[in-house]
């Protein structure tokens, strides 16, 4: 029972990185979306770019809500700590969020109108910023929080930080690449071609981010630096920087080949690798630098208990959200809609 209680951390851990990769896929081709809206003026063109994605961006949401609760009903330590830590860019995310979602509702409501231009400004506006604050709150946990006695202690604008700052624009600049290369295999035309051109020039700048980033982790803290230096740690990490250059060439040819699906796919194929770059980075703790995941988790019966309904539901949210996407997969054009 004891080795079981000691490996429960480890199971929620992974269904927590988990459900964050997962909401970073799903949500974050819609999020690059509502910014690339700020690149196609056309306002037909446009439409066609929120019909790719009417029918499931509220679904994706869904991911977000589960790492939530997973946070706070396992790792209530961690929650407790880092909630004070990122007040401000949590609830600028949230209000972000729900501006978007007004808008992206609105828009339709007051299609053909002047009032519609507004409300494209609010679906931008709210996708960066929502897209910015998830960056900045993910770069600071990276950096660490003060910590005294298990409390955060630090101040409300610790989080803001040249490092925070970079890993914000390099979300942005990472979700409107996923939306990009979503456009590419989900539309024809003239703003598939036009998706292939943004999709090139942001793979360089999120290519330059990820360089920029990965260079200035390891000089936050020691342990970050001897868990990718040291022998024979390097063994086990030489293949993520580069799978990370192998992904980029696959993503310049498919780009220049013409290829649909490839390009979306080697994009989650670079935002995997930072994700397990991030992890390795980490490991084991939950509240870097000090908080180990054993630190800050419940009990091993609440843990138990939740697993328990975890594992009932997720199969039944994978279900759904695997069936919605099949359904309305495909082309779409200036004649679809699902409005």
């Amino acid at each position: 029972m004891m080795d079981f209680a000691h490996w429960l951390p480890i199971i929620w851990a992974v269904i927590l990185i988990a459900a964050i990769s997962i909401y970073v896929i799903l949500d974050g081709f819609d999020l690059g979306i509502g910014m690339l809206f700020m690149l196609e003026r056309d306002e037909t063109r446009r439409n066609v770019m929120i019909s790719t994605i009417a029918p499931v961006w509220d679904g994706n949401e869904t991911w977000m809500v589960l790492g939530g609760a997973v946070l706070y009903g396992v790792f209530p330590g961690a929650y407790a700590t880092l909630l004070p830590a990122f007040y401000l860019p949590i609830v600028l995310m949230l209000v972000a969020l729900i501006f978007r979602g007004v808008a992206f509702e609105f828009r339709v409501m007051t299609r053909g109108t002047p009032r519609a231009r507004h409300w494209d400004l609010g679906f931008m506006i709210g996708s960066a910023v929502a897209a910015f604050c998830q960056g900045s709150v993910l770069g600071g946990v990276i950096q660490g929080v003060k910590v005294t006695d298990g409390a955060f202690s630090g101040g409300s604008l610790d989080w803001l930080t040249p490092f925070t700052i970079l890993c914000g624009l390099s979300v942005m600049c990472g979700y409107a690449l996923l939306g990009a290369t979503w456009l590419v295999w989900r539309t024809t035309g003239v703003l598939e071609a036009s998706c292939r051109h943004w999709a090139g020039r942001l793979a360089i700048g999120l290519f330059t981010c990820i360089v920029a980033v990965s260079f200035w982790t390891p000089l936050l803290h020691a342990p970050y630096l001897r868990r990718w230096t040291e022998w024979p740690n390097i063994l086990f990490v030489a293949p993520v920087p580069v799978l990370v250059i192998v992904f980029g060439l696959l993503l310049a040819a498919s780009l220049r080949k013409g290829h649909s699906r490839v390009p979306f796919l080697c994009a989650l194929g670079w935002f995997f690798l930072c994700l397990s770059g991030l992890g390795i980075t980490v490991w084991p703790y939950a509240v870097p630098p000090t908080l180990t995941l054993w630190d800050v988790s419940s009990p091993p019966s609440s843990q138990f208990f939740q697993l328990v309904g975890t594992v009932t539901l997720l199969p039944i949210i994978l279900t759904y959200t695997i069936y919605s996407y099949r359904v309305f997969r495909g082309k779409v054009s200036e004649a679809d809609g699902y409005h």
